[in-house]
């Protein structure tokens, strides 16, 4: 059995970057990284639109707004640092009435509160660079883009196991126990052994937090996003990434337009609640992920919370008439035929027991592990600042051992 300094549980984006960043504190230090699946980068991190985000939705002062606004910075860095491909082009963040305008100036106050420099802009202003867009004001928020986050794990990997780290794939943990101080944790490829354990298993993070002993006080409920492409002969409908106002009673930003880094562009997305952590299909279904929602008293206070805004996303999982017409509010000119279904993803959303979202970020330190139980969205932006913070939040016995 192997013996290392720390062992981070998951191969996204935040396990990848909190490992990186203790190895270039530490290059002494005994790092491994498992992952259940057989590559890295195959579920949130590996299914999301690829966007770089400014930060402008989170509350001032919040562990999202610093995070995301640094690490955004940092990403770029990164990108720029090891030749990757990037695309800082803005987004468009509109209102389609007038009754949406008050909303708009919330959103861009709470930019300006949280460093940014961005811009209103009138109808015809925003018109010159999308004009294809149905508004009557929005906001320019510069500093979003558009990158592959599969490319960059995989620059994280390589720079991982150029200074030593011990990568395991088709690894997954089935339990743990305490001896002498450390932890051994089982996995399917054999025990290890551990000073430290760090624990970023996105959807499946609730689980791992109960298997260590620790107690996350959330449940992860997981939601699909569902996405159409434009098809080619459409795409020039959408120059660069377009946003409606997002409804304050929803915890989703509502349906809107993303060009990626591969040129295509999504629509979407629709959030509906899966019945499989990792279920990307409509069809998709686990018994036991099943049970544990619709047994958890949370899932149902936020379900009666949102009753309306949820049916409104049910309904357009299962008719194409109904997301197109969301569609059609900021580009009136789209159609059915334009669409064509693209790759879902899922969110790992922590639900707390009232029935509330846990709306920031949410890291706990408990029985010689931390745990990531709350990453959802802007998370890959700002997972480099994520991996940063958790380094910082290492107990010095352990993140002292070989300074």
């Amino acid at each position: 059995m192997q013996e290392f300094d720390y062992v981070v549980i998951g191969g996204g984006i935040v396990g990848l970057s909190t490992a990186l960043s203790i190895v270039e504190r530490d290059n002494r230090a005994r790092m491994a990284v498992v992952e259940k699946e057989s590559d890295w980068a195959q579920h949130q991190t590996g299914r999301n639109s690829g966007v770089i985000h400014s930060g402008i939705y989170y509350k001032p002062g919040s562990l999202k707004a610093k995070l995301c606004r640094n690490g955004g910075r940092r990403m770029y860095e990164f990108c720029d640092e090891h030749g990757l491909q990037y695309e800082k082009c803005g987004k468009m963040i509109v209102a389609t009435t007038e009754a949406e305008i008050p909303r708009l100036q919330n959103i861009y106050q709470r930019g300006i509160e949280n460093g940014l420099e961005i811009k209103k802009l009138t109808n015809s202003e925003i018109r010159e660079s999308e004009p294809h867009v149905k508004c009557v004001q929005g906001i320019h928020v510069p500093s979003t883009g558009i990158v592959n986050y599969a490319d960059v794990c995989r620059k994280m990997v390589e720079l991982i196991a150029a200074r030593g780290g011990d990568l395991r794939l088709e690894s997954k943990v089935i339990g743990f126990s305490e001896t002498g101080g450390r932890t051994i944790i089982e996995t399917s490829r054999g025990p290890m052994e551990t000073k430290w354990t760090i624990n970023c298993a996105g959807l499946q993070c609730d689980r791992v937090a109960k298997l260590a002993g620790a107690d996350p006080g959330i449940r992860i409920v997981p939601f699909r996003g569902e996405y159409f492409e434009l098809t080619p002969e459409r795409k020039h409908l959408v120059k660069n990434l377009i946003y409606p106002v997002p409804d304050p009673n929803f915890p989703f930003l509502g349906v809107h337009f993303t060009r990626m880094i591969d040129g295509s562009v999504h629509a979407g997305p629709n959030a509906v609640l899966s019945f499989k952590r990792e279920g990307y299909f409509r069809t998709s279904f686990n018994l036991r992920d099943c049970m544990d929602t619709l047994t958890y008293s949370g899932f149902w206070r936020l379900a009666a919370n949102h009753a309306g805004s949820g049916l409104g996303e049910i309904r357009r999982s299962f008719s194409k008439k109904a997301f197109v017409r969301s569609l059609q509010r900021l580009i009136p000119e789209i159609n059915e035929e334009d669409l064509i279904p693209a790759k879902a993803g899922v969110r790992a959303q922590a639900l707390l027991k009232n029935g509330g979202l846990v709306d920031d970020f949410l890291i706990i330190n408990s029985n010689n592990a931390t745990h990531v139980c709350n990453a959802p969205s802007p998370a890959a932006t700002a997972s480099l600042e994520i991996g940063r913070l958790i380094a910082d939040l290492l107990p010095e016995r352990v993140r002292g051992k070989h300074q």
